[in-house]
This record gives C-alpha cells, sequence and structure tokens, in this order.
C-alpha cells in the first residue's frame, strides 16, 4: 500500500498538521517489519488544547436533544458500515491488517462491530427515561441521568477502532465530550476512526492527541471528569493512582486470564472447533481470549489428537491473504516473549503439542503451540499470554479446576463446553469472570455489560451499564398540591 502520513492531532474539529515542536514517530508493519508511514505526535500544549475545546463544547453537546445525538450516533453507524465493506489496498480494512497484523476479514469485521456500539447506544439512549417515584404522600421523586462531563478515553493497540468506538459511542450518547488518545502502534487506524466521527458530531466534541502518556494522559488526568481505560493491569493501577485523590470516576478494563473448561460430556470436534476460535482471534492478542485449556482425563487422547490436528493445520502468512489463518503479532519483541513462555512451560514439566510450524522469514510471526500438563504456576497458565500459544492441563476433579480458574485473580472471561445446559450454568455461576461463553467463543454484545472483577479492573462497557457510567444522577423531589 502507499505511504500513509497523518497527523495524531485533531482539537475542535482541526487537524494539526503543524510539525514545529513537534515529532514524527513510524508506523511499521508486523507482516513485513517494513515502515509504510508516520503519524505526527502532539505535545502537552495540544492535549491542554484539546481537554479547552472538550470542555467548552459540552454545555452544548450535553444539552443537544436526544434525537439529535441519535441521529449522529446512527449516521456514524452507517458510515462505518460503509466503510466495512470495502477490502481493497485502499480501504480501512486493509490498513488495520497491515498495521495491527489482524486477518482481513477480521479488519472487516472489527470496523462491522464498531458500527453496532454506535447502532447500540443509540437505541439505550433512546430508551432511557427520567424515573418517577410516588411512594411518599404528597412527594414525587424525579430521578434524571446527567453527563458527567469530559471523559478521557485511553485506548490500546489490539482493537484499535472497535475499543475507542465501544467508549467514545457510549460517552457521546450520554451527553459527554471526549478527549482521546490511542496507542501508537496501530495509531493510523485509530484517527481513521477520529477522523470519521468529525464528519458527525460538532466540532471540539471528539479531540485526539497521539502522544507520550506524560505530556497528554497525565496532563488530562488531573482535569477530566471520567476516564474510560484498556489496557494492562499495571498501566491501570497507575491511572486509579493519579486519580484517586479527586475520586474521578474510571472504567478499566484491564488484563485478563480466561479458562477453556471442558467436560466430560461435551463433543470434542465441537469443542476443539470452539477454541480455535477462543484462542486464536486476532492472532490471540485479545484480552478475552482462552489463556488455559483444562479437559478431563477421560477425553484427554482424543482432545488431543482434535488439537494437534486443528492447530497443525493453521496457515500461517500474509493476513491479507484470504488463504491465511494467522498472522503476525503487532509488536516487534512478542515473538521472542510467547516462545519463552512456551520455554518455560516445557522447562518446568510441560509437553509441546505442536511440531515447530514454519513462519515466514520477516516479520512479527509466532508459531501457535499447546503445552501439555504445563504447570499451573507457570507463566503461559497463570497469566495473560496474549499471543498464540497456552497451557493445557488434564483434571480429574472439576472442582479442583475450576478452584484454579478463581484462583488467578483475574476475572474478565471464560469459557465452558458442554452438552447438558444445566451442567453449563452450573459451572458458570462458579467461574470468576464476567463474561461467560457457553459453547461459543465470542460471548461479547454491544447491548450487554462487557467488564471483570479483580486484576480485570472494574466498571462496565456496553449495555445499560456503560451508558451510565458516564452519567450521574440527579434526585429532585417536588411537594405536590393536595
Amino acid at each position: 500500500m502507499n505511504q500513509q502520513t497523518a497527523s495524531g492531532i485533531r482539537i475542535a474539529g482541526e487537524e494539526i498538521t503543524d510539525a514545529s515542536g513537534r515529532c514524527f514517530i513510524e508506523a511499521v508493519s508486523p507482516i513485513d517489519g517494513a515502515v509504510f508511514g508516520q503519524v505526527l505526535n502532539g505535545t502537552a500544549d495540544d492535549a491542554k488544547r484539546a481537554l479547552d475545546a472538550a470542555r467548552s463544547t459540552f454545555p452544548s453537546w450535553s444539552s443537544t436533544e436526544v434525537s439529535e445525538r441519535v441521529a449522529a450516533l446512527r449516521a456514524i453507524a452507517t458510515a462505518l458500515r460503509e466503510e466495512a465493506a470495502a477490502s481493497d489496498e485502499n480501504s480501512w480494512a486493509w490498513l488495520l491488517s497491515t498495521e495491527t497484523g489482524k486477518r482481513l476479514a477480521e479488519a472487516q469485521g472489527e470496523i462491522n462491530f464498531s458500527a453496532v456500539y454506535f447502532e447500540a447506544f443509540a437505541d439505550l439512549l433512546e430508551d432511557q427515561r427520567d424515573e418517577y417515584f410516588n411512594v411518599i404522600p404528597g412527594i414525587t421523586h424525579r430521578v434524571q441521568p446527567q453527563a458527567m462531563g469530559v471523559v478521557a478515553v485511553i485506548t490500546p493497540w489490539n482493537f484499535p477502532v472497535s475499543i475507542p468506538a465501544r467508549k467514545i459511542a457510549a460517552a457521546l450518547a450520554a451527553g459527554c465530550t471526549v478527549v482521546f488518545r490511542a496507542a501508537e502502534l496501530a495509531a493510523l487506524s485509530s484517527l481513521r476512526l477520529s477522523a470519521l466521527l468529525d464528519r458527525f458530531v460538532p466540532a471540539g466534541v471528539v479531540n485526539t492527541v497521539l502522544g507520550s502518556p506524560s505530556d497528554v494522559v497525565n496532563t488530562w488526568l488531573e482535569q477530566v471528569d471520567c476516564v474510560s481505560f484498556t489496557g494492562s493491569t499495571r498501566v491501570g493501577r497507575i491511572i486509579n493512582e493519579q486519580i484517586a485523590p479527586r475520586f474521578t470516576p474510571a472504567v478499566m478494563e484491564l488484563g485478563g486470564n480466561a479458562s477453556f473448561v471442558v467436560l466430560d460430556d461435551a463433543d470434542v470436534r465441537s469443542a476443539v472447533d470452539t477454541l480455535m476460535i477462543a484462542k486464536f482471534r486476532n492472532n490471540g492478542q485479545s484480552c478475552i481470549g482462552a489463556n488455559n485449556v483444562l479437559i478431563p482425563r477421560a477425553l484427554e487422547g482424543d482432545f488431543r489428537d482434535a488439537l494437534v490436528e486443528a492447530t497443525s493445520a493453521l496457515v500461517i502468512g500474509d493476513p491479507r491473504d484470504a488463504a491465511t489463518d494467522l498472522g503476525p503479532l503487532a509488536p516487534a519483541k512478542d515473538p521472542a516473549r510467547v516462545a519463552e513462555l512456551v520455554n518455560e512451560a516445557v522447562s518446568t514439566g510441560g509437553s509441546a503439542l505442536i511440531d515447530t510450524a514454519a513462519v515466514p522469514d520477516e516479520g512479527h510471526y509466532a508459531a501457535p503451540q499447546f503445552v501439555l500438563n504445563a504447570a499451573p504456576s507457570s507463566t503461559l497458565v497463570a497469566d495473560e499470554v496474549f499471543g498464540p500459544a497456552a497451557g493445557v492441563i488434564v483434571y480429574d476433579d472439576l472442582d479442583e479446576a475450576l478452584a484454579l480458574q478463581r484462583s488467578s485473580g483475574y476475572g474478565l472471561a471464560s469459557y465452558v463446553c458442554t452438552d447438558d445446559e444445566s451442567r453449563a450454568d452450573a459451572v458458570a455461576a462458579q467461574f470468576r469472570a464476567g463474561i461467560i461463553g457457553i459453547n461459543t467463543a465470542t460471548p461479547n454484545y454491544p447491548g450487554a455489560p462487557f467488564g471483570g472483577i479483580g486484576l480485570s479492573g472494574l466498571g462496565y462497557e456496553g449495555g445499560r451499564q456503560g451508558l451510565e457510567a458516564h452519567q450521574h444522577f440527579r434526585t429532585i423531589a417536588t411537594r405536590t398540591s393536595a
């Protein structure tokens, strides 16, 4: 594709292209390690101006009629769907695949899924009403939702369109204005979203500044009214410490360690097919991706054979080729990191199940791997992998397997495969997780809450809870006439 150049600064509807006092960062494709673009970085002064713009437009946007905000959200969704339909070399999906290494079909799906968030929050906003209580004689209580103010949206690189969309759609629906910082690693894809949003909302409602956390994020955390962050648990702690003195509300979607639990009555082939999606979605770079696999002793042989067959058949290569099943990892150092996790699990007693697959000589490719009987204490099992590898643990006692799921401290997602719906519900009730997939690897839906507990964060995105996370509520008590 052609060389891409973009500004990481959009303030009050204007793209800032003056490079004076600013620096460029390179866009490197994980497919071949080549530089294919550059992005102009912002400064602390840019962050301040973006915050000022969001603050100045908040009164008008928050008082905009619900019907107008809904119309804007639906128009954004329509535009995203139009973008998702294209897959040529000049398309957004091609750029997204080139920048992150995700398969082209997944890139189109991500843009399409982003549209669903704007539609879902348009529906939720239309359905939201003031609540009335006539319980105390002579007094009516009215509860009104109120927009919080300016929301700082801080997002990662693995889903650089849909994660910002999920957050920004909720904020705009609630009546908030936004300051947005995308991740440098996939900045061009996120900036396409910023440019699209400026076509449908008034100037200053969404303001984007790409730059160092010390310049941009720290500037915003001192003054914003709400923070919506997706990223590592480590960085989530840092942000929470910074906003704690002001009691700033926050939604934190942090790390995950999803268990994939197979029960002894499960159809083995179906369970493996589900695992292939749950593990290798987005090349394994998903916070709800299957992180460890728990299988019953009775199914060990059949499951192992089916798993090896399915994994060995994966085609590794250019994600823009329709024949590819597994693309490269976005960060340059991640293939070595994932290999180290696998080696540690093997050195502590596990057995690598998959023969080492050939990967392209150039680019950030990692061969898929499962380690049988990986130690529960190994990093491959106990922490978030964020890559195409996982530990497989054979269990004799289901309660012990579920205890392992609950022991990690994380609580974002987990999965269970079984032919018995009542058993599935019983197992799901014992999971420490906010999102559970029963015989499905795609449990996320924009109209439902998305969030975890423990080390996986706090608060919810998606659903009514995601809308209300950007609102406070005012109660008005009125004495009525007798």
